[in-house]
């Protein structure tokens, strides 16, 4: 994808028959292979999936190596907000101008900044994050999927959030899985719980196809 003068990196999963977009946006751990995998499962249920790479190269393994990254983030927001954007662009090329948004940890805040800004996403999926956005600015329905037990996202937190988008008059839903942790749709994290993730996993496609088609 071109950003500006040069060109960022992202992975595509298409089905045969092409299919809705949907924009992946990754964790603090960069777009590492689960990312990656989350694209070709959306392919394979028959969406276009394109996960931008907003870290450009840089994996972390650990969350301190994670938290070591943290500063391509914190120094580069300008940056990351054109690369979302230009995987928006990207997606409607190819799939036409309804998409969705799904983001993970770090990647909730950016979907919920692109579906604030951009008026062809239609549909948003966060797992274990909250973002304060301008709520009225988003034409786009919002599903969400929180741990129980998060040292990152407090149950008060998550609520808030709900509150404040049904303020603004957004669609919501919100699940909670017991006995999950933060990052428990991930594979290869030791959160990972397969029970919850599957019930996530088919909840999201409901979701999207509900809103996408």
């Amino acid at each position: 994808m071109s950003v500006n003068d040069m060109t960022a990196s992202a992975y595509l999963a298409q089905p045969e028959n092409g299919g809705p977009g949907v924009l992946v946006l990754h964790a603090w751990w960069g777009l590492n292979p689960f990312f990656k995998q989350v694209c070709n499962r959306l392919a394979s249920e028959g969406f276009t999936a394109l996960a931008p790479d907003l870290y450009q190269g840089h994996i972390a393994q650990t969350i301190e190596e994670a938290e070591g990254l943290r500063y391509l983030e914190q120094d580069n927001v300008e940056l990351l907000e054109q690369i979302v954007q230009a995987g928006l662009r990207r997606l409607a090329s190819l799939t036409g101008e309804r998409l969705g948004v799904m983001g993970f940890s770090m990647g909730t805040y950016w979907s919920m900044i692109a579906a604030a800004n951009d008026p062809k996403v239609k549909a948003v999926v966060l797992f274990y994050g909250t973002a304060g956005v301008d709520f009225k600015k988003v034409d786009a329905a919002v599903q969400g999927h929180f741990a129980e037990n998060d040292p990152y996202e407090s149950p008060e937190g998550v609520d808030a959030m709900a509150d404040e988008m049904k303020a603004a008059e957004v669609e919501v839903s919100f699940h909670t899985y017991p006995g999950t942790s933060h990052w428990f749709m991930e594979d290869d994290r030791p959160e990972y719980n397969q029970s919850a993730a599957e019930a996530a996993w088919e909840r999201t496609f409901e979701f999207l196809k509900m809103n996408l088609a």
